[in-house]
């Protein structure tokens, strides 16, 4: 069964730090595109970040940069985001999602496995 499962969310103050994490079963990721999408309520699925298949580029939503870091390790077959400083406005569903494709792309429909999110929670 092909499966992405995402880790770490909660609830945090703002300032503060999570790191979510995309496991893959099933497949491997290695050569594939793999993005972070997030959805807040009442608010179309927007990407946060992607790393390439090689691991070798990134891209980021304007509001996440110098705050948020995409990695990938092989060995484990995941992808993490790193979400430091958090802000109110962080506050979604995050999803991640896995391409056939070696290079990223920002559009929902270009990816066709998805995770089934993990809620992040920017509260004081």
């Amino acid at each position: 069964q092909l499966q992405l499962v995402e880790s770490g969310g909660g609830l945090v103050q703002p300032g503060g730090s999570l790191r979510l994490s995309c496991a893959a079963s099933g497949f491997t990721l290695d050569s594939r595109a793999v993005g972070w999408f997030r959805q807040a309520p009442g608010k179309e699925r927007d990407g946060v970040s992607c790393i390439n298949g090689g691991g070798g580029s990134t891209n980021y939503l304007d509001s996440v940069k110098g705050r948020f870091t995409i990695s990938r390790d092989r060995a484990k077959n995941t992808v993490y985001l790193q979400m430091n400083r958090l802000e109110p406005e962080d506050t979604a569903v995050y999803y991640c999602a896995a391409r056939r494709n070696y290079y990223c792309s920002g559009a929902v429909s270009g990816y066709g496995y998805w995770g089934q999110g993990t809620q992040v929670i920017v509260s004081s």
